[in-house]
C-alpha cells in the first residue's frame, strides 16, 4: 500500500475540522493556513468528502464546512476511500494477473495485508484522533487557543 499525499492531507484536514468546528462552519482557507495545504487542493478533497456525506458545506457569510455526521461515526478508512485513495498492496490491483497473466506467489500475502490495513483504518475514528490531538495539545500548551496546527504523523 502506498498512502499518498491525497490521503494524508484529507485525514489531516478532517482532524483540523474536528478540532476547530462545532458552533460554526470552518473555512477551507482557515484549514489551508493552519495545515499549510493548498486551498485548491483542499477544495478538490472536500468536494469528494461532501459527495460521500462525510462533510457538509454551508453557503454564504459565515459559511464553510462542518462534519456530515458525528466524528465517532467517521473512520480513517471512510476518509481515505472517499478521496479515491487506493488501499491495495498487490501488484495486480487484485486481478490476480501480476505474473504473466497468472497469480503471483505472494498474492495471498498482499491481499491479507490489504484486509488488515482496511480493518485497522476502519477501527480508527475521527473522534479518537481529535481527542488524541487535544490531549497532546493540552499537555504541551495548557490553556492553548482552540485553533490548533499539527502534524498528521503525531496523530498516528
Amino acid at each position: 500500500m502506498r498512502l499518498t499525499t491525497k490521503g494524508r492531507f484529507a485525514v489531516t484536514a478532517m482532524i483540523d475540522l474536528g478540532l476547530n468546528g462545532g458552533e460554526r462552519p470552518v473555512t477551507l482557507s482557515a484549514i489551508s493556513e493552519r495545515q499549510n495545504i493548498s486551498l485548491s487542493y483542499l477544495e478538490q478533497l472536500f468536494a469528494k468528502l461532501r459527495r460521500h456525506g462525510i462533510v457538509e458545506s454551508v453557503r454564504g457569510p459565515g459559511g464553510g464546512y462542518c462534519l456530515g455526521r458525528e466524528a465517532a461515526e467517521i473512520t480513517v478508512a471512510d476518509v481515505i476511500l472517499a478521496v479515491d485513495e487506493p488501499l491495495d498492496a498487490t501488484q495486480c490491483g487484485g486481478r490476480e494477473n501480476c505474473k504473466s497473466e497468472h497469480r503471483c506467489m505472494t498474492h495471498d500475502l498482499w491481499s491479507t495485508l490489504n484486509r488488515k490495513m482496511l480493518d485497522y483504518l476502519a477501527s480508527v475514528s475521527l473522534a479518537g484522533l481529535v481527542d488524541q490531538q487535544r490531549q497532546r495539545t493540552d499537555k504541551q500548551q495548557p490553556g492553548a487557543a482552540k485553533a490548533v496546527t499539527f502534524n498528521v504523523a503525531q496523530a498516528a
